[in-house]
């Protein structure tokens, strides 16, 4: 019995890691093989490439056959299944995600869909039964605008980019004949993300909602102890509150109902709606104030986490200067090819993973490795041969996209395309670890699932519980909506997901970058 090992990346070039569907796919076809024993991914360290193992029995079958065999496959299971990372603009919380992911999932021929709060799909589907038109239009559907993708250019149609070039043409034309519209230092605006901000108080129109609702509440339960005042002024003002508090709420849960679901936030709205009857109007709007906070600043962590990513795809310039028959000149980094040589000047950012050629100078990879004192670099002893391949290329020769050179100047020679660099694979890594649930998310979702059509049914059944038992309507209405105001899991609602992405982003702000909720809970 003799082994193989063979690059995933190679022979599944899309797929987004070794724990995706296909990988699965592949190693059952593959050991169905006669003459191959066991297929399994190897144990490789933390950063290396993933790799397949196969284990063959020589006497039955060649090691070309077996490499033949596996790239084959690997090539009919790419033509069949796409996939796709696309970055959507106008999910506002994670309630909203497992919407969207169920609405997804309803397209023919879509396998797996996962949607991150912070704003990332992530796709499989047959490409035979569905295409990303199709995907995008119901995208569209749930009034979303798709930003970008970090997927493979072959998932695109030629109509699907014609039709996002003609989109951003057309947001470009209209921001520029937009008047009177202003931004404020620090608002960030990606590729085709357009102007929708969310409501008449732009982006922060959730969380302002929600202030002006404790405001009313506050001065509504302060004026009901003042004798002088009439109770009418605090009911006006509960009633206030409860249109700022609810608004948003009750908008998302009749949509979420209009397509056959119920999710906490319906049942919030319901109890908010029994205190109301029960005459608790200051309960009700307590509610409806606290839900519609956690929403709210939900929302504001995810666009900390967003922000955090998108800073960390800024790192790597832009241009480079690009060494070509003894002169230099400036090019986007999208041009640069494989063993093209380009100079970095003192204290500038290097603008492509490479190996030193010429020059010495220190280097400082805190951005990429977290290293706190820079590493000294020299030329690479055989400035000629070909590195974009070799693994064992020293670390005192190899320099990162995005790291920042020190007061010498340096020739490197490019060793992986702008959309290969370890940059750019990091934010992609991190971009699909946002679509992965942690296990408390995991459990919470799943207890959601079945917890509020459960006291839903509870309610029903006590609100004739006056049937059974000797007392009138009025008692049994009563108790039910007490049952139901306390059911309302506030905690639950907004505590699991808040914390998960509170926790990111500000591990983010602080320079550690954490995948998501699964890694930041493993670290606990």
């Amino acid at each position: 019995m003799k082994k193989l090992q063979l690059k995933i990346p190679v022979i599944l070039p899309q797929v987004p890691n070794e724990k995706d569907t296909c990988v699965e796919r592949l190693i059952n076809e593959l050991q169905a093989k006669e003459g191959i024993e066991k297929v399994h991914v190897a144990d490789t360290m933390e950063d290396a490439t993933p790799q397949l193992c196969f284990h063959y029995d020589p006497d039955i079958i060649s090691i070309d056959r077996v490499q033949s065999l596996a790239e084959s496959t690997g090539a009919e299971i790419t033509e069949k299944y796409g996939h796709l990372l696309i970055e959507v603009k106008g999910i506002r919380h994670t309630r909203q995600a497992r919407t969207i992911e169920k609405s997804l999932l309803v397209i023919n021929g879509v396998l797996e869909a996962s949607v991150s709060g912070s704003g990332m799909v992530r796709l499989e589907f047959d490409k035979k039964q569905t295409n990303f038109d199709e995907i995008s239009k119901q995208i569209e559907k749930e009034d979303l605008q798709i930003q970008r993708s970090a997927s493979n250019e072959n998932d695109y149609t030629e109509a699907s980019r014609k039709k996002q070039e003609r989109s951003n043409k057309e947001e470009t034309k209209e921001q520029t004949a937009t008047e009177g519209h202003e931004h404020k230092e620090g608002d960030i605006h990606e590729e085709g993300e357009g102007h929708a901000h969310g409501g008449i108080f732009g982006k922060n129109t959730e969380l302002i909602f929600s202030i002006i609702c404790g405001a009313l509440l506050g001065i509504g339960f302060g004026f009901s102890y003042v004798d002088s005042i009439p109770d009418w002024v605090s009911l006006v003002l509960y009633i206030g509150a409860y249109f700022f508090g609810g608004f948003f709420t009750t908008k998302e849960a009749v949509q979420t109902v209009a397509k056959g679901g119920f999710e906490i936030d319906f049942l919030m709205l319901v109890a908010a709606i029994g205190a109301a009857i029960l005459g608790e109007w200051a309960e009700g709007a307590l509610l409806l104030f606290l839900f519609s906070l956690g929403h709210a600043l939900e929302h504001y962590a995810m666009n900390k986490a967003r922000k955090s990513i998108a800073a960390l795809a800024d790192l790597a310039p832009k241009t480079a200067l690009l060494k070509k028959g003894g002169k230099t000149e400036e090019v986007g980094i999208e041009k640069l090819s494989i063993s093209d040589i380009i100079v970095v000047k003192p204290n500038s950012k290097i603008s492509a993973d490479g190996v030193v050629v010429n020059g010495k100078s220190s280097v400082n990879q805190a951005p990429i490795t977290g290293e706190s004192v820079p590493v000294d670099k020299v030329p690479v002893e055989d400035t000629s041969k070909e590195y974009s391949q070799d693994d064992e290329i020293k670390d005192e020769n190899r320099v990162f996209a995005g790291t920042i050179n020190g007061n010498n100047t340096l020739e490197v020679k490019v060793i992986k395309e702008a959309k290969d660099s370890t940059l750019s694979r990091l934010v992609k890594l991190v971009n699909e670890a946002q679509t992965q649930k942690s296990p408390t998310q995991l459990l919470t979702d799943k207890f959601e699932k079945y917890f509020v059509p459960s006291v839903l049914i509870l309610v029903g059944i006590l609100l004739f519980a006056f049937l059974v038992i000797d007392e009138p309507f009025s008692a049994s209405f009563y108790r039910a909506m007490a049952v139901l105001v306390a059911a309302s899991p506030c905690a639950l609602a907004i505590s699991t997901p808040s914390a998960v992405l509170s926790g990111v982003a500000r591990a983010a702000r602080g320079g550690v970058l954490i995948k998501g909720g699964r890694p930041l809970e493993d670290l606990g």
